[in-house]
C-alpha cells in the first residue's frame, strides 16, 4: 500500500557463534535454566511449567504447540521456523529475541513484556497480546488476522506488511504506522486511532468503519 519503511534498529540477540546441542529433560520443572546452546528439533508440547528461563539459545525446529509455560524468561533467543501455537506464554518476560518463520497461532502472550523482539514472516492469527507491554518490537511480513491488542502498550513498535484483518486493538495507537498494512476491518474506537499513520486507501476502511461516507 505505502512505501518501504526503514524498520525500527533493535538490539540482535547475543548468542553464541557455534552453539552447541543441549538436552532438556523429558519434564521442564518450574525455575529450569538452560544457556547457551541449540534445541533442534524437539517437540515439548507437553509441557507444563512456570518461570522456565532461556539464555543464549537457538530454538530451531522446535514444536511448543500447546505447551503451558507461563512467565517464561527468554533472553538472547532465536527461534526459527518453530511452532508455538496455543502455546501459553502468559507473563512471559521477552528481550533481544528473534522469531522467524514461526508459527504463534492463537499463541497467550497476554500481560507479557517484550523488549527489542523482531517477528519476521510469521503466522500469529488470534494471538493474545492483550495487556502486554511491547517496547522496540517490529512485526514484519507477518499475519496478525483476528490478534488482541486490547490495552497492550506499544512504544516504539512497528508493523510492516502485515495482515491484521479483524484485529482488536482497544489501546492507543498514537505514531503507530498501518499504512502499508493489510486488513479489510479492525475493532477499534476513534480514540485509539487519533495520530496513527495510515494510507489514502485505508481512509475509506475506517470512514465505513465508523460509518462515514466519503465523496470524491
Amino acid at each position: 500500500m505505502g512505501e518501504t519503511r526503514k524498520k525500527l534498529k533493535l538490539e540482535a540477540p547475543r548468542l553464541p557463534a557455534e552453539p552447541e546441542r543441549l538436552s532438556l529433560p523429558s519434564r521442564l520443572s518450574t525455575r529450569d535454566m538452560f544457556e547457551h546452546g541449540l534445541v533442534e528439533g524437539e517437540r515439548l508440547e507437553e509441557q507444563d511449567a512456570d518461570k522456565v528461563v532461556f539464555d543464549g539459545v537457538v530454538f530451531r525446529g522446535v514444536s511448543f504447540d500447546s505447551a503451558q509455560l507461563r512467565s517464561l524468561e527468554l533472553t538472547d533467543v532465536l527461534f526459527d521456523k518453530c511452532d508455538l501455537s496455543n502455546a501459553d506464554l502468559s507473563r512471559a518476560v521477552i528481550h533481544r529475541a528473534q522469531f522467524r518463520s514461526c508459527k504463534l497461532v492463537g499463541a497467550d502472550l497476554s500481560d507479557a513484556m517484550l523488549r527489542n523482539v523482531l517477528v519476521e514472516d510469521c503466522q500469529l492469527d488470534y494471538v493474545n497480546l492483550r495487556a502486554a507491554d511491547l517496547k522496540g518490537v517490529v512485526f514484519a511480513d507477518s499475519s496478525l488476522n483476528r490478534s488482541d491488542f486490547c490495552m497492550a502498550k506499544l512504544a516504539k513498535t512497528e508493523l510492516h506488511r502485515c495482515k491484521l484483518d479483524g484485529a482488536l486493538l482497544g489501546t492507543p495507537l498514537k505514531g503507530i504506522d498501518l499504512s502499508d498494512c493489510e486488513f479489510n476491518g479492525l475493532s477499534c474506537s476513534p480514540d485509539d486511532l487519533r495520530g496513527c499513520i495510515i494510507s489514502r486507501e485505508q481512509a475509506f476502511v475506517f470512514a465505513a468503519l465508523f460509518g462515514m461516507v466519503l465523496k470524491d
